[in-house]
Parts: C-alpha cells; structure tokens; sequence
C-alpha cells in the first residue's frame, strides 16, 4: 500500500512538472499561434542577464499544493475552453482576452504577485539605477501605503494587453 502511494505521488509529481515545460504549455494551437509569438518579444524571453522566465515561473505556483490547485483549475477551466474552441482563432482569443488576463492579474494580486518575488526581489533591486517615478513604487513605504503588488504596475510585460473596453 505504502509502495503503491509513492508512485502514485511520485506519478503525479512527474506529471507536475513536465506540465510546467514550455515545450508543453507552448503545444497547443492557441499558445503557440497567439501568445508564444507575444512572450518570444518579450524581457522574459531574451534579455541582458539571459535569464528566461517560463509560462510556469508567472502562471503556477511554486509550492507543491499550490501547484495542484492551479493544475487542477486548469483541468476544469482552460481545458474545457480548449476543448470547445472558445479560442481557437485570433478574433475569439482577442474576443476573451480581457477576461482571461484579468483572471490572471486577480489571481496574482491575491498571492501578493508571489510568482513575480520568487525571481524579482525588493531587496536585490538596485534602485539608484531606477528613475525617480519607479524608485519610488519600489520603496517599502509606497508599497505599505498602497497595499499595490507587481501586477497592479507590471501588466503585459509577456502577453500584450488586452484593448480598453468601449465606454
């Protein structure tokens, strides 16, 4: 029983983690015709440190029940929505996309933009390097004063944003 109970942990731990490879998140028809494109432009994609942040660094959380809890999101919602064709061309995932990034932006706003802090650090930002507008953001009294988080300033900085809704 207890042999059993570890390969099916250690099954589902194997699974975990090769659903977090951009090879996979980057396989079916809509992420890599519509958001690959987007990211591959992007600073977490190519930039001067040459460190590359996958859909998982942003998208899934680094604690292990953290990730169940998002994989098991994606079983019942994106799946579906895969499955069904709810965005399977350029004009339905344009049609969605607030929806879907505002989805994201919640859910990173709820963790205190901690998929962001697990590669960006407060303490590790050279802020002499920064102008005076971002400087400020990043100091601990903006932050405590606002309760903002990295997402409430850093939108699009892999996936273009989504059009303003028409008033």
């Amino acid at each position: 029983m207890l042999a059993t109970g570890a390969v099916l942990l250690g099954g589902l731990n194997f699974t975990m983690e090769k659903t977090n490879t951009l090879e996979f998140c980057t396989s079916c028809h809509e992420m890599s015709a519509f958001v690959y494109p987007e990211y591959k432009q992007s600073a977490h994609f190519s930039n001067q440190s040459g460190v590359r942040a996958v859909c998982a660094d942003c998208h899934v959380p680094k604690d292990w029940w953290g990730k169940v809890v998002r994989k098991t999101e994606a079983t019942f919602n994106e799946i579906p929505s895969w499955i069904t064709g709810k965005i399977d061309s350029p004009e339905k995932f344009e049609a969605h996309r607030r929806e879907m990034a505002e989805s994201v932006w919640a859910k990173m706003r709820a963790s205190n933009s901690a998929t962001c802090r697990s590669c960006h650090s407060y303490d590790a930002m050279a802020l002499s390097m920064q102008d005076r507008y971002a400087k400020r953001r990043h100091s601990q009294e903006y932050r405590e004063a606002t309760d903002k988080t990295c997402i409430d300033c850093h939108q699009g900085v892999a996936h273009n944003l989504p059009e303003v809704a028409a008033e």
